[in-house]
């Protein structure tokens, strides 16, 4: 069996199952005429999905026919997917899952959380797709700016890296970092071309930022994180920072950097910024 057909008969098998799972009564449906088998029928489903019977049929029969995004949403809506389902489901599609949710961009779980306090004193924060930092610990704040005081657009760390004095005096090289998020940025963008956040966002950037404007025609792009980093603190001095960063497993859209001391004395300096 080729990958293609596999791929098809798995998420024809998927919905059969998730649509087994359902009672009609859980959709507000009458419970009608005997049911043989248990969960929704398939006409149901297509109804509520607003597709033909056939095609919904031919789906799950795991044929080889397109289906669009929205389509994709609708079925996840009516089959009351969760979100790792949901996901799973524009993965066996092989769409882009939107990002519309705002529960998904902004939700970090209170394990990853902790996750990043015990990382003090070493900086840690959370990113996601759209590079806006949504978790941090009081190391993060203390070395890279406030982002409990920070607004939204603040806290997007494209943005802050082109707009903030702090960032350009705190950074050594900072026209090589400033490279560097944006070709990330760009790796990210191709991926969402018809979300109108990005198209909003560049804008914005273009008319804050001529280096913005004079980099982002380039098209460079860059899908790994930023390596080593040397900090011009203003309380601290030098801080020599190494970093790791890893995706969460159950948010796999989810980045979480760690930035680690790798001299004895930045350890030193950035256990002082803590102190209250």
């Amino acid at each position: 069996m080729d990958t293609e057909l596999a791929r098809n008969k798995q998420l024809g098998n998927f919905l059969k199952i998730r649509r087994a799972r359902l009672r009609p009564e859980q959709l507000g449906l009458p419970l009608g005429r005997r049911r043989r088998t248990a969960g929704l029928r398939r006409e149901e489903v297509a109804q509520l999905a607003g597709v033909s019977v056939d095609w919904y049929t031919w789906l799950e029969q795991g044929r080889d026919i397109r289906v669009s995004s929205r389509v994709l949403e609708e079925l996840a809506r009516v089959l009351q997917l969760s979100f790792s389902e949901r996901r799973h489901l524009f993965l066996l599609a092989e769409q882009t899952l939107p990002l519309d949710n705002k529960h998904d961009l902004y939700y970090v779980s209170p394990s990853v959380q902790q996750f990043l306090d015990y990382q003090n004193p070493s900086p840690a924060y959370v990113t996601n797709l759209r590079w806006d930092f949504i978790a941090w610990n009081r190391a993060a704040c203390a070395v890279f700016g406030d982002y409990n005081k920070m607004s939204v657009l603040e806290r997007n760390s494209v943005w802050r890296i082109f707009t903030s004095s702090y960032m350009r005096e705190l950074l050594d090289c900072w026209e090589e970092h400033g490279q560097r998020r944006l070709a990330q940025f760009r790796a990210s963008y191709g991926r969402f071309i018809d979300d109108p956040w990005w198209s909003q966002m560049i804008d914005k950037l273009s008319r804050e930022s001529g280096e913005f404007r004079e980099w982002w025609p380039r098209h460079d792009v860059l899908d790994t994180p930023e390596g080593r980093k040397v900090l011009h603190h203003p309380v601290a001095g030098e801080l020599i920072l190494g970093h790791l960063s890893f995706q969460v497993s159950d948010a796999p859209d989810l980045l979480v950097t760690v930035h680690m001391p790798e001299t004895e004395e930045t350890l030193e300096k950035l256990r002082s910024l803590l102190v209250d």
